[in-house]
């Protein structure tokens, strides 16, 4: 269940931030944002049963990963929103053109989070037992599906 909440925050971080441009709903974002990452990190602490040994090498890590992860969110955010301007000025419908830009893009984002997983799944092999490799790459998949579960619902087909 908290992982669902963490996908919607997740999501609503990811694309409700353009659409606020006022000084005090940039505020709220940031608080927004603060919060969805401050679950995120619980979840993921309640999750992993690290020793202190283990956790003093994954937290630093992890923190890598978010950041990351944050840039390939801003690259996500950017091809939605090219998607859906193209999709509003066409009135619902876009160019082959423009049609096969957005796919590029969408499948160079796709393609950054298959590297940053392969890179970290790397990277923390050599602080973690691979199950608990495993087990934070499994946590990161719920929430990235979840998160993309519910942009998948508000994306209108291409016609």
């Amino acid at each position: 269940m908290m992982v669902l909440q963490i996908g919607v925050l997740l999501l609503s971080f990811l694309f409700m931030g353009t659409v606020q441009a006022q000084e005090a709903a940039q505020m709220n974002m940031d608080i927004l944002k603060e919060k969805v990452k401050a679950d995120k990190k619980l979840l993921v602490a309640a999750n992993m049963n690290l020793t202190d040994a283990e956790a003093k090498n994954f937290w630093p890590l992890y923190d890598g990963y978010q950041k990351e992860l944050e840039q390939i969110n801003q690259r996500l955010l950017t091809t939605v929103k090219g998607y859906a301007d193209a999709y509003n000025a066409g009135k619902g419908e876009i160019s082959n053109d423009q049609a096969k830009k957005l796919l590029g893009e969408a499948l160079a984002v796709e393609g950054s989070e298959l590297e940053l997983r392969q890179s970290y799944a790397a990277k923390l092999g050599k602080v973690l037992p691979a199950t608990k490799v495993v087990r934070y790459l499994q946590l990161e998949s719920k929430i990235r599906a979840i998160v993309k579960f519910e942009l998948a619902a508000q994306i209108p087909l291409v016609s």
